[in-house]
């Protein structure tokens, strides 16, 4: 899917982050978790995407939804630690790897048409 994207470098994640954030904030987003040990789940099945960040300080990438109508009230956080890659398709799509294989993969739905 993003294999032939280039990876941030750790100083590029914030800026990277923030920008997707203004691209994206409340579109709808799918998280899932692709985890060596315990295998595929789903995090959140298209909720409205709030913001992605990455924290220096404590090294970690922070995703959140929801929190921004009566729908969605309250803000969901999907933390992944010590991540060791950051990979954005030009869709916006992306996915984080940490230290132990663990994938997030995140991807953007289209908006849904009003009449449905």
């Amino acid at each position: 899917m993003m294999a032939d994207t280039p990876k941030a470098d750790h100083t590029e994640w914030t800026d990277r982050f923030d920008r997707l954030t203004k691209d994206h904030e409340g579109q709808h987003v799918t998280i899932e978790l692709l985890d060596p040990e315990y295998g595929d789940q789903h995090e959140a099945e298209r909720l409205p995407f709030a913001y992605a960040t990455y924290d220096p300080r404590d090294d970690v990438v922070i995703v959140a939804v929801g929190g921004n109508s009566p729908r969605y009230p309250v803000v969901l956080r999907h933390m992944i630690w010590h991540p060791s890659e950051v990979d954005v398709a030009p869709d916006g799509a992306f996915k984080v790897v940490e230290q132990d294989g663990t994938t997030t993969l995140v991807a953007f739905h289209p908006a849904e048409s009003a009449a449905s």
